[in-house]
């Protein structure tokens, strides 16, 4: 299937490993011109050079922190100067630290505010009006099952997740004439270091291993695997497509069932 993403500007945030470096590897494949960022410029730098060297396509890195507002327009405005246009945002932060509510200030509150929502809504402002005049464009944030179902001991991405869960559900009525696109994907349980970050501190928690916790995640999913980065970044570029186009203001999980609710 031929997605009709060939020569097209890709802005990819957190793309030095995990869910991010998927989804840029997947957009690359499919002909996409890439600007990456990410705060680890040794790690981004890797994933660049991969990425390039695997697809043949022209990618753009710049390390950044999403949570400072500078940088995040640094990032954006190099990106619009690099190849005059972004057809394509991806948004994506790592997730906000676990914990209960008791164990957060309000300092970790505000910390994850800038990670998690500042940075999708200041991308979002950044390239937005340049796709309004083209009347194309295609926004899609990487969020988590947590929007849509709780996860215990994750009151922070369960809150502020859902911010942008109503962010982009209310953005795309007001530019969907404009032929832009907002979607959210929301990854399950998926093989990335975030994932085993949070096996080791409910291990840590509960006096198991990370390998039980692994295992009791993997007993929730009705597949009972946990998904690869590159079944969700399959899903990224079909919503980053052409054939996409009717498809807006959703919700997508990637979890392989994990969510119980009927919508």
């Amino acid at each position: 299937m031929d997605l009709g993403l060939r020569g097209k500007v890709a802005l990819v945030a957190a793309a030095s490993r995990g869910l991010g470096r998927a989804v840029a590897f997947e957009l690359a494949n499919e002909g996409a011109r890439l600007v990456l960022c990410a705060r680890g410029a040794d790690d981004l730098e890797a994933a660049r050079a991969d990425i390039a060297t695997r697809t043949g396509a022209e990618v753009l890195a710049l390390a950044a922190d999403l949570s400072d507002r500078a940088q995040l327009e640094r990032f954006a405005a190099s990106a619009m100067s690099a190849f005059g246009q972004v057809d394509i945002l991806v948004t994506n932060a790592g997730g906000p630290p676990a914990g209960a509510f008791e164990t957060h200030g309000w300092d970790a509150w505000e910390r994850a505010i800038n990670l998690t929502l500042r940075s999708a809504v200041e991308l979002t402002r950044a390239v937005l009006p340049e796709m309004r005049a083209r009347k194309w464009g295609r926004i899609i944030n990487v969020s988590s099952i947590a929007a849509k179902q709780p996860v215990d001991n994750l009151i922070l991405s369960n809150s502020i997740r859902s911010a942008v869960t109503g962010f982009a559900r209310t953005l795309a009525n007001e530019v969907a004439t404009d032929g832009i696109t907002v979607n959210n994907i929301l990854p399950g349980y998926t093989r990335t270091e975030r994932v085993e970050q949070l096996a080791d501190t409910t291990a840590k928690k509960e006096g198991l291993t990370p390998k039980d916790i692994v295992a009791r995640f993997e007993q929730q999913i009705p597949m009972r695997r946990l998904a690869e980065p590159e079944e969700f970044a399959a899903l990224a570029a079909f919503l980053a497509s052409n054939r996409a186009s009717y498809i807006t203001g959703q919700s997508i999980a990637v979890d392989g069932g994990w969510i119980k609710s009927l919508l």
